[in-house]
């Protein structure tokens, strides 16, 4: 039976990463561990390797050393797997299920799920959209974010248009800046918005107060937001909204400062309600010309379970 190699807090075992190890001499004797380490490993971050020292990967003599302030002494060995860091790991391809409603030689539109990371970063440095997109066509690897020309938030699902070849991501980035491309949403808010449609025009920037959310500040780039209500029952209204600019929470910052948080968005406010635990924001329709060829594309994709079911609940059927 062959070994079993002990597998890392990334999952990756162990042993497909470099071990190195070092006796110690004089110099070293009464240094801290992390200091020599950083002469053991001098391409990785003092911090990075603090990381590695709390999560098991040096030894000293044979045991795991765990406090990076530990006192050295010559003539123990210093042995330490160096797991890289969870950034550098980001851009790699993994089998990720996609729900792709079209594709062709130069355009890939999926259905995202909630739930489904759209781009890897803190907290989040694999199994995203990106990973499953390196996965499912390795030429996606030669392409600026993997093809990727806009996202979703994490829990806002519905449809995206990738690019497959440059000349598409190219062409797509450009359409998107000039406001070419069509995109739908279906919300569910608190608060009745009444019974006319209307439009929030203001700039959306890093909340100054909150660095974490987006607020609508004059230090922000202009955005604009149509929104049209559909129906109102016992205080949530479910709305569309129509996107004429692309700012990161624009529709949630948006429909906030106007007193009316999505349903189940605790960022901005937003209590859960009809059983929803994610912000009730569905990316329902999607226009664009074809990046190449120019031909019109229209595509729908119907809410998921969670978000159908609270709609139903407010709109008549």
């Amino acid at each position: 039976m062959p070994e079993l190699l002990p597998v890392a807090d990334d999952g990756e075992p162990e042993g497909s990463f470099e071990t190195r190890s070092q006796a110690l001499g004089a110099a070293a004797h009464g240094q801290r561990l992390d200091k020599v380490l950083t002469g053991l490993a001098p391409e990785f971050s003092r911090n990075h390797l603090q990381s590695l020292i709390e999560a098991g990967h040096v030894q000293v003599d044979g045991v795991v050393a765990a406090v990076s302030s530990r006192k050295l002494r010559a003539g123990q060995r210093l042995v330490v797997t160096l797991v890289p860091p969870a950034e550098s790991l980001a851009f790699r391809p993994e089998a990720i299920a996609l729900d792709v409603v079209f594709e062709d030689e130069h355009v890939l539109v999926v259905n995202k799920p909630a739930g489904l990371v759209v781009h890897p970063a803190a907290g989040n440095w694999s199994g995203t959209l990106l990973n499953g997109l390196l996965a499912r066509d390795p030429r996606a690897a030669q392409l600026p974010r993997a093809g990727i020309v806009h996202r979703l938030d994490k829990d806002t699902s519905g449809l995206m248009v990738v690019g497959r070849t440059l000349a598409a991501v190219t062409a797509l980035v450009r359409d998107m800046a000039l406001r070419d491309v069509r995109r739908r949403y279906m919300a569910l808010v608190h608060g009745d918005v009444g019974r006319l449609p209307f439009t929030v025009d203001a700039p959306v920037g890093r909340d100054p107060a909150v660095r974490v959310r987006m607020a609508v500040t004059s230090q922000g780039k202009p955005a604009r937001t149509d929104v049209m209500p559909v129906a109102c029952l016992d205080g949530i209204s479910a709305v569309r909204c129509a996107l004429h600019t692309g700012r990161t929470h624009q529709i949630r910052v948006h429909l906030a400062h106007r007193g009316h948080p999505l349903v189940a968005d605790s960022v901005y406010g937003g209590r859960p309600a009809l059983g929803l635990a994610r912000q009730a924001l569905h990316a329902a329709e999607l226009g664009f010309e074809h990046p190449i060829t120019r031909q019109p594309l229209r595509f729908e994709a119907a809410a998921p379970a969670d978000l159908a079911a609270a709609w139903a609940a407010v709109v008549p059927a």
